[in-house]
């Protein structure tokens, strides 16, 4: 099965090389995005990805943002940053959170609920488990097994989806020890939905996407003519081949979207601004949950958790999906968001997130108008 995800004490280690970047001379506009091209032209050729596509914003603003490579091989079609449609897995997550904790704000969801009461004709397990406890990977509901991941099956609601785990008994108790679900999150969209009474998707559009300006962020229909969808392969023997079709509607809300590296951006930067995030909200996104037995797990409510060597934390979260890789994160005390998206099955990312940051943390020079020239 084609999935991957970043492991916390890995990308801690990774992290922790951004000191010794960050103690170079700062460097002038003129030199970063020069160098970060630089940076991600080399990344590119060398991954075999067939495209790519980096956004970074930085204090409040796009300041840079650039496709690699094509988003199609067949039809040799430019990635661009801002159109190209990648499949963008589980950074999803971070999107459902934000519709779950902004239904917390409006008092249509409590937290600390069991979840049945919110999707009574959910199975009753051997335990009961919060809102909070799924959100946070802690509720014992199962994950991917065997190749789920490449169904094709077309589900026509967020209900009907849960038949793929729902009779299921936990693999522990909740609360006990945190194990990945991307399936906890498909029953996550249930309890949005009735919270709600109306669609998940209609309720992502309302909370999230027209709220923040993501245009160009949809769900991955394949009945549905979507403009600027890329094709999606994997590297096998160094040879690149077409990923086979699969259907997504079982996962809105856990990893069946699709979107921009620019869209993926605005979603962060809007983590940074108190108009559009809370406070409150954001509290309750990136505090780290823990277990029963007092373990933190390095995650919140949809965001992955990793603090550096120097005490930074850093909130994100990676997406493995059939054809496409990304990563979203943010660096709060800089307010930094880095966004990167391809469209390859598993790939590496290796450094590149704190080299990278590390550039854009140490511009301190760069005026409003020569950071917007920069977006391509």
């Amino acid at each position: 099965m084609h999935m991957r995800f970043a492991r916390a004490p890995r990308m801690a280690s990774i992290l922790t090389t951004i000191l010794l970047l960050l103690a170079h001379p700062g460097a002038s506009a003129s030199q970063v995005v020069p160098e970060a091209d630089r940076m991600l032209s080399e990344f590119a050729n060398a991954s075999g990805s067939p495209g790519l596509a980096v956004s970074v914003a930085h204090e409040g603003r796009l300041v840079w943002s650039k496709g690699y490579g094509v988003a199609d091989i067949e039809q040799r079609v430019a990635v661009h940053p801002a159109t190209t449609k990648f499949r963008v897995g589980s950074v999803v997550k971070p999107m459902t959170a934000l519709a779950l904790v902004t239904l917390v704000e409006r008092g249509s969801i409590d937290l600390d609920a069991d979840v049945r009461h919110y999707v009574p004709t959910f199975p009753e397990k051997e335990h009961v488990f919060s809102v909070r406890q799924l959100a946070g990977h802690l509720a014992g509901i199962r994950h991917y097994a065997g190749d789920e991941a490449y169904a094709r099956k077309n589900y026509a609601s967020v209900r009907a989806s849960l038949d793929i785990f729902q009779s299921d008994p936990l693999i522990g108790v909740p609360g006990a020890q945190w194990k990945y679900s991307s399936y906890g999150y498909n029953l996550l969209s249930a309890v949005i939905e009735q919270a709600a009474g109306k669609p998940f998707l209609d309720v992502m559009g309302e909370t999230v996407f027209v709220p923040l300006g993501m245009t160009a962020t949809v769900p991955d229909r394949l009945q549905d003519i979507v403009p600027d969808r890329g094709r999606y392969y994997f590297r096998r023997d160094g040879e690149l081949y077409n990923e086979p079709e699969v259907d997504n509607s079982y996962k809105w809300a856990s990893g069946g979207l699709l979107s921009t590296t620019d869209d993926l951006a605005r979603f962060g930067l809007a983590h940074l601004d108190d108009e559009k995030v809370s406070p409150a909200m954001r509290s309750l996104l990136w505090t780290e949950q823990k277990t029963t037995s007092g373990d933190a797990t390095g995650y919140g409510i949809g965001w992955r958790i990793v603090r550096d060597a120097d005490g930074n934390n850093w909130i994100g979260h990676g997406g493995g999906s059939i054809g496409g890789t990304s990563q979203l994160w943010l660096l709060p005390e800089h307010d930094l968001v880095i966004a990167m998206a391809s469209n390859l099955t598993e790939l590496d990312y290796v450094d590149l997130l704190p080299r990278l940051s590390a550039l854009f943390i140490a511009r301190t020079d760069a005026p409003v108008e020569d950071a917007a020239a920069t977006v391509e």
